[in-house]
């Protein structure tokens, strides 16, 4: 199914959102390409569910996206041929001023890292900012699932929201 994918990312500060939290869904997750190509996503959920999601990348913050749920024995089977690591996450839906937030709470090799994204319906978008945020990191690549996946490990003073 074609989406657009229009979002921010940020640091989160503290675990104030945690009061508003959804259930968590563990996610594991690789890319099946090179750096320089369209990133081909493998995601599987709570180990009983799986999405296969590949990227095109426009100008400004929106993306084409296509995702598809896909078996979950060939999404185990994709994990294997990852390019780089498999991100581990635990995934919460947080609800703020009538908005969705995904807040992602890293495991493996960057345990200690949050971040928080919200989906917007246009670039134009200003959605009220929750105070755990910590910086925006929207369109830093080292922040990206991606370049995490392909990248050796994060410095300590990235991990840090203060930073």
């Amino acid at each position: 199914m074609k989406a657009t994918e229009i979002e921010r990312k940020f640091l989160v500060r503290n675990d104030s959102w945690r009061v508003c939290a959804g259930d968590p869904h563990v996610l594991q997750q690789a890319y099946l390409c090179r750096r320089d190509q369209n990133p081909i996503r493998v995601r599987l959920i709570d180990g009983c569910s799986a999405r296969l999601t590949i990227k095109f990348r426009t100008p400004g913050l929106a993306r084409e996206e296509y995702e598809y749920e896909i078996p979950v024995e060939e999404a185990r089977e994709l994990l294997l041929h990852a390019g780089g690591r498999i991100i581990e996450k635990t995934r919460y839906r947080v609800l703020y001023d009538g908005k969705s937030w995904d807040v992602d709470v890293f495991a493996g090799a960057y345990e200690g890292l949050t971040l928080a994204e919200i989906e917007m319906a246009s670039e134009d978008e200003q959605p009220n900012l929750p105070q755990w945020l910590g910086r925006e990191v929207t369109g830093k690549k080292r922040y990206s699932n991606r370049a995490m996946a392909a990248a050796l490990r994060l410095s300590p003073a990235a991990q840090d929201p203060a930073g």
